[in-house]
């Protein structure tokens, strides 16, 4: 096993590509929860105020493997999910939509915040969206805000205008889909089937999501809009339109950095999410 003694730089994701994100650390709490067709994996670790760590599409959650031990170690409870159709989760056939993977994110904290008598309150907690998962993380603020204490938005767009053209041949994002891949077949129901699940992924991110200045504006929790400087996906003026249109809303540059931050040099996002959580969670 890889020490996280000293996070290392990976700028052009070989590490990940050769080996993964670093193996997540034994779980105080997995398991799965059934929701609307699926079967929705979660693991918890640590204890703390709640931070919820959503991975991007065609990821799963040993995606954060740099993440999770530096935020239990700072004295968070952190909870991971594996999206819909993604990792060890399952899906039905519909076509994936943002919306219904938020739903499946505040089943996921249902479950966990439940008690033999029901008396204990809806849980709260900050959530912590990197690319797809920022878009969901968002939703479920617009969903649920009572649930959400506030919003870490990294690398995503919320209308389809705020998405660059990708230049091919793109060695970074092939070194990633290479390892996905390997991941999918190891962790999913239906290994044999990563071609099909990109395509319905790549589907989605092609037309979803489609949310208005009117839309953010109605959003009454804490946001921070983080944009890498050299994301392959995202343009940067869109995020700077999302800090606009969101009330409140922080845009937190993170220099020498692509679309892959949590991988390429941890120890940067993960200070970065440290002094968000910091302020909202205190």
């Amino acid at each position: 096993m890889r020490s996280l003694g000293q996070l290392p730089h990976d700028d052009e994701l070989r590490i990940f590509e050769e080996q993964g994100a670093p193996p997540l650390p034994v779980a105080s709490d997995q398991g799965y929860v059934d929701h609307d067709g699926a079967r929705i994996w979660y693991s918890a670790y640590g204890s703390g105020p709640t931070v919820i760590l959503l991975h991007g599409g065609m990821g799963h959650s040993g995606n954060w493997g740099y993440q999770v031990p530096s935020l239990v170690d700072s004295g968070h409870r952190v909870v991971v999910i594996d999206s819909r159709g993604h990792g060890r989760s399952t899906r039905d056939a519909r076509p994936f939509m943002y919306e219904l993977m938020a739903s499946d994110v505040l089943a996921v904290m249902d479950a966990l915040g439940r008690s033999p008598d029901g008396g204990r309150p809806p849980e709260k907690a900050a959530v912590v969206g990197w690319s797809d998962g920022a878009c969901i993380a968002l939703i479920l603020a617009m969903q649920a805000p009572e649930r959400v204490a506030a919003v870490f938005f990294f690398g995503c767009n919320m209308d389809p205008s705020g998405t660059k053209e990708i230049a091919w041949p793109n060695p970074i994002l092939d070194r990633c889909l290479s390892r996905h891949a390997r991941d999918y077949a190891c962790l999913s129901a239906t290994p044999g089937q990563f071609k099909e699940f990109a395509e319905a992924v790549g589907q989605m991110m092609k037309t979803q999501p489609n949310y208005s200045a009117r839309d953010l504006a109605q959003i009454r929790v804490p946001v921070s809009i983080v944009q890498s400087e050299h994301d392959e996906f995202i343009k940067l003026e869109h995020a700077e339109y999302l800090a606009r249109s969101i009330p409140g809303a922080e845009l937190i540059f993170l220099p020498g950095v692509s679309h892959f931050a949590p991988l390429q040099r941890p120890g940067q996002f993960n200070n970065v999410v440290r002094s968000f959580l910091g302020k909202v969670l205190s």
